[in-house]
């Protein structure tokens, strides 16, 4: 594991005229909880697309894992929870988080055993047999939480997992945050609500207009 796990140097991404990310440089280390704090439109969802390799730089240089975003070999030890995602509805919870351990490569056996302990931990056990169109928003939301922990990663990155969890949901995310920081992993909070990074994170960043304008 290199000394930082995320990684940027005066990155970059302009579309067009509209500058979105400007110069950003930042680290964060293994196991510590990274808060990415800024209004709507401030640039931390397209800081986390460049990092995660789904979207180009326009300038600067970002390393994940000590890799280049979006290598395989850094995309393996990753878990994402976006903030905006569509599931298949036709899936029960167990056949959804099946088909993503599949495509993680995870053996039968750790996938039998993995996915009902991760239903227990998100708040849904004992529903890995509903479709997830019966689902509630806050349902969502947890199974989504599941499937970023299903290849038990280094890093998570997360855009506002307590987004449609009422305050017992949005607990229970915090203390399993907790929880990995305890194991060693690392979170990277992509939120706009202060209480809830005031109360996970070891260090934050705010941004403003795609810059940078706090850090510590």
């Amino acid at each position: 594991m290199p000394p930082s796990v995320i990684e940027t140097e005066n990155l970059r991404k302009v579309y067009r005229d509209v500058v979105a990310v400007d110069s950003l440089t930042l680290s964060v280390e293994q196991g510590e909880v990274f808060g990415f704090l800024g209004p709507n439109g401030a640039g931390k969802t397209t800081t986390v697309k460049m990092l995660l390799g789904l979207v180009r730089p326009s300038g600067g240089r970002a390393s994940l894992l000590g890799y280049k975003p979006g290598e395989p070999r850094a995309m393996a030890q990753v878990g994402f929870l976006p903030e905006h995602f569509h599931y298949h509805p036709w899936l029960t919870a167990n056949d959804f988080l099946d088909f993503h351990g599949r495509l993680y490569g995870i053996p039968d056996s750790e996938r039998r055993q993995r996915i009902p302990t991760l239903l227990e931990r998100v708040g849904l056990g004992g529903r890995g047999g509903s479709r997830l169109s019966e689902f509630s928003k806050g349902m969502t939301q947890r199974i989504g939480l599941a499937q970023a922990l299903l290849s038990q990663p280094a890093v998570v990155f997360l855009d506002e997992p307590t987004s449609g969890l009422d305050p017992l949901g949005r607990r229970q995310v915090r203390d399993l945050i907790r929880d990995l920081r305890g194991e060693g992993v690392t979170v990277f909070l992509n939120s706009h609500l202060l209480s809830e990074v005031e109360s996970t994170c070891d260090r934050v960043a705010i941004m403003r207009r795609g810059r940078v304008v706090g850090l510590g």
